[in-house]
């Protein structure tokens, strides 16, 4: 804020969607009977924050700068239960008050937090407060109830209908009669207004009985007051809300002692190859004779059948060629958070980021779809390409579809307006398939990849395989490895989607996620070892398979761990498991 009287600056509060842990689905501030912003333009917003259910929109809620003001009121409902419409309006405040929902509002794009004390003396600041709460018939507080003694009327609704609002703001001393705002906090209080007119911001709770019949009258106020905070940057202005959440210290410890087990895991494993291949290799260069070279056994035996064509080796390039498309997206999106370019204060940067590259990125997954399935001895090139372009997007844009129509049908906000829908398909159609054709071109073109030794013509019997050497057993012990390098990351990851909190540990994921192509690697080559020297050739679609089986680990888990009942409808948590495969 700066100008040449700051004290008359208006600064204005925007509100978000509204959602909760109990619920997979958001709403927007507009479905809610509360007070509306007349006449004022929603603001502007880019595509990850649509893609990610974000509906920011004007509110009543206007203040002046450092000016304090004390129980205004802002607007009154009046709701008459024998009325129909007001009847459910009143069913959906009170329904979401069971579920606990929260709101999320903006003040010069910090969050504007509420603060309270949490076990061991800390404090916890939560970018949301509920709208209120509820006594169940048996007398016990539910969620923020809590929080007030006053709170005691059993079969209960008690309404957060006004909110006591601190900003913290800091003097710019290089310019003139400037001031920059620091954080914005606020603490929900509930008062049932004898005169709403004319409020004052004393008395009892504004409670709701579950069986209320006739005239309720919600009056919503607000007070608000400035206080100037020296200890606090500017470009420090989000840290108090990121240290303060709970268990900061055991996950640094948690990741630390992940990284600490893959790291020694993977040099075992890579330990295990480099011996065992180097003794294999000893033994072969040490034989002198005709004799001993007919004594050949284990991977060996095998080099005439080796470099055979897979089954379905369509189907394999084209996973290839998506799989690497999907692989430098997420490492450039990664590097580009690690340099904070994609810090929480940017909203909707990470998925906008993401979404860009992956469409700019057609043209690798044509070109090593095109390179491996030319290497197969395929010619049908332009089934291939097509599939590229179409087969792996395709079935993420139809899960994304489907789910995006059950947000329709329940009136989410978390559902894709069609202007969106349409420039998604227009960004596949218009950029992402125009560059994997270039991509397949450049790589149809190119020479097929010569073999070191020539494919015998009549395939060669594989013997009988034990257990560990089957092809199923040693796909999904292949990817528990993997799986455990990004247990824990993934962990607070969903912890952070689920519960609406804010991640930015990137450069631990960025670590974690080298880590995992390193290890992913490291085992895929360890047990493809192991089925060779079992005389088993067919090593293409098992490699693949070997940490491609991650992702069923990490689906096992996750129904696991949230409840076979409301996951399936969250669409963020199933796009990552879609993009895992």
């Amino acid at each position: 804020i700066s100008g040449s009287s700051p004290e008359f600056s208006g600064i204005e509060l925007f509100v978000n969607r509204l959602d909760s842990v109990e619920s997979v689905l958001p709403y927007e501030y507009t479905a809610f009977d509360f007070c509306q912003a007349e006449g004022k333009k929603r603001p502007s917003e880019n595509l990850g924050q649509v893609l990610f259910g974000e509906r920011i929109e004007p509110s009543p809620y206007r203040f002046t700068f450092n000016k304090k003001e004390t129980c205004k009121a802002v607007c009154t409902k009046t709701y008459d239960t024998k009325k129909l419409e007001d009847k459910q309006k009143l069913d959906f405040l009170k329904k979401s008050m069971l579920l606990n929902y929260q709101h999320h509002w903006i003040v010069d794009n910090m969050p504007v937090t509420w603060c309270y004390d949490v076990e061991d003396g800390q404090r916890f600041c939560n970018p949301g407060f509920p709208i209120g709460c509820y006594i169940t018939e048996d007398g016990r507080p539910k969620d923020a109830c809590v929080i007030n003694s006053e709170f005691h009327e059993k079969d209960t609704f008690y309404i957060f209908n006004h909110v006591d609002i601190k900003i913290y703001y800091h003097v710019v001393e290089n310019e003139a009669l400037g001031a920059r705002l620091v954080a914005a906090k606020l603490e929900p209080k509930s008062y049932k207004h004898t005169h709403p007119d004319n409020p004052d911001c004393s008395g009892v709770p504004m409670d709701i009985s579950n069986k209320a019949n006739g005239e309720v009258k919600i009056a919503y106020t607000y007070s608000v007051s400035f206080q100037e905070e020296k200890n606090i940057r500017w470009a420090s202005r989000w840290d108090y809300i990121l240290e303060s959440m709970p268990h900061t210290h055991i996950q640094w410890f948690s990741i630390m002692n992940s990284l600490v087990i893959v790291l020694f895991l993977s040099g075992m494993v890579a330990m295990i190859m480099l011996r065992t291949l180097h003794k294999d290799i000893a033994r072969y260069n040490q034989m002198d004779s005709t004799e001993d070279a007919q004594e050949e056994f284990g991977w060996k035996l095998v080099h005439g059948d080796i470099f055979r064509p897979p089954r379905k080796g369509m189907l394999l390039s084209v996973f290839l060629g998506s799989g690497t498309q999907i692989l430098i997206m997420t490492f450039v999106t990664l590097f580009f958070a690690c340099l904070g370019f994609l810090s929480p204060a940017n909203r909707g940067a990470l998925m906008t980021c993401a979404v860009v590259l992956w469409v700019l990125l057609g043209t690798p997954a044509g070109y090593v779809a095109a390179r491996f399935y030319k290497s197969f001895g395929g010619e049908k090139w332009k089934t291939n390409v097509l599939l590229t372009s179409f087969l792996c997007p395709g079935i993420v844009f139809a899960d994304f579809f489907i789910m995006n129509l059950i947000l329709w049908g329940e009136g989410s906000s978390a559902a894709i307006p069609f202007g969106t829908l349409v420039a998604i398909l227009a960004l596949w159609f218009c950029i992402s398939v125009p560059l994997t054709f270039i991509g397949a071109y450049f790589g149809f073109k190119k020479n097929a990849i010569e073999h070191p030794v020539r494919t015998n013509q009549i395939p060669r019997q594989i013997p009988e395989q034990s257990f560990y050497t089957k092809p199923l057993p040693g796909i999904i012990m292949g990817g528990i490895l993997p799986f455990g390098c990004i247990f824990i990351q993934l962990f607070f990851i969903l912890n952070s989607i689920w519960s609406h909190q804010m991640y930015y540990m990137f450069g631990f994921l960025f670590l974690v996620f080298i880590i995992l192509v390193i290890t992913c690697s490291e085992a895929t080559i360890l047990l493809c070892y192991f089925h060779l020297c079992a005389e088993d050739y067919h090593w293409q679609w098992r490699s693949f398979l070997t940490s491609g089986f991650t992702a069923h680990h990490f689906i096992f888990w996750l129904y696991h761990d949230y409840g076979f009942d409301l996951l399936p409808f969250h669409r963020d948590n199933w796009i990552l498991c879609m993009l895992l495969n």
